[in-house]
């Protein structure tokens, strides 16, 4: 069996920057699950998966516009402390989601000011290309229930 369209696909993962230094990896815990083709992971990720099998060990490194995107400027923004009433203190480093005219955003806190707050809305990781060293442990076919809901259910999956 092949990572192709509605099969589900687990795998370990070792996550690298540019410098090549690990940032992230599932090898200390359970591997992850992703349905193929449902667009559940990373677009540059899912390519590279495309036909492989099980057992299959690989590096790929993904640029920003295939992964989390380009930095935008124009997500870097100042927010009035008084918007942020109920939310308790708020330090740099901290995330916050915030209510806008286009719905929730996700907001790393850049810097605290006495009125106002700096934030950015990029994901933490944009703009960067990333390495990703994967070992495909196992690729089965996905049940009805993860067809309709398009993503994995149980192990390495969501859960409802």
């Amino acid at each position: 069996m092949i990572a192709e369209k509605d099969k589900v696909v687990t795998f370990h993962y070792t996550l690298k920057n540019a410098e090549g230094e690990q940032m992230e990896t599932s090898r200390d815990k359970q591997p992850m699950s992703y349905l193929h083709g449902a667009n559940n992971i990373i677009t540059g990720l899912e390519k590279a998966m495309e036909g492989r099998a099980v057992n299959d060990e690989f590096s790929v490194t993904v640029e920003p516009e295939e992964a989390y995107g380009v930095r935008n400027e124009a997500n870097v923004q100042r927010v009035p402390l008084k918007r942020l009433k109920g939310i308790g203190k708020i330090s740099p480093g901290q995330v916050l989601n915030l209510q806008t005219n286009q719905g929730p955003v996700q907001v790393t806190v850049l810097r605290v000011g006495r009125f106002n707050v700096d934030v950015d809305g990029n994901h933490p990781l944009a703009g960067q290309a990333l390495t990703f060293d994967i070992e495909i442990t196992d690729i089965r076919d996905a049940s009805e229930e993860e067809l309709t809901h398009r993503h994995v259910h149980g192990p390495g999956g969501h859960h409802h």
